[in-house]
């Protein structure tokens, strides 16, 4: 584990460890983390995205799925930070979501901040709980389960 993390992680480093890229990086900033136990990121939320050309013209929202993404790929960097020589070249996937709730819609303009926390890590699955707020609300929140990718990926 390594505590030596200089905040906040900006872009050019979240890009140094997520495979993502536009249009679907949809982490700016990580602004805390605590190696084995916590992180909190942010994305903040335009009317450039992609997603709002067809979600929905007229009243744009960005869609509960994605906000669950978001909060997944914070949960992918807190195991790279977490852990980083382990974790260093590997590909997490979605291995499950369980307790998910959207309180509040977000929208242009909102900050999403997410929070995670590490509830159990077993072999190669990480289990989080996470919970997005736009100005201290709730907007969502869920447990989150990702595991390494197995296989030819690797």
């Amino acid at each position: 584990m390594t505590n030596s993390v200089e905040l906040p992680l900006l872009i050019n480093s979240i890009q140094d460890l997520l495979p993502h890229r536009y249009p679907f990086l949809l982490v700016d900033k990580i602004t805390k983390f605590k190696a084995g136990e916590f992180i909190q990121g942010l994305k903040n939320v335009t009317i450039n995205e992609p997603f709002f050309q067809g979600h929905f013209p007229g009243k744009p929202i960005m869609p509960g799925v994605l906000i669950l993404e978001a909060m997944a790929q914070i949960g992918i960097l807190f195991a790279k930070l977490t852990a980083p020589d382990e974790m260093k070249d590997k590909l997490f996937v979605f291995a499950g979501m369980d307790k998910v709730r959207f309180r509040k819609q977000v929208v242009p303009g909102d900050q999403l901040l997410m929070d995670l926390k590490l509830l159990k890590r077993k072999a190669i699955v990480w289990k989080m709980e996470g919970v997005a707020t736009v100005n201290g609300d709730v907007v969502a929140q869920a447990v989150l389960m990702a595991g390494i990718q197995k296989g030819p990926a690797e």
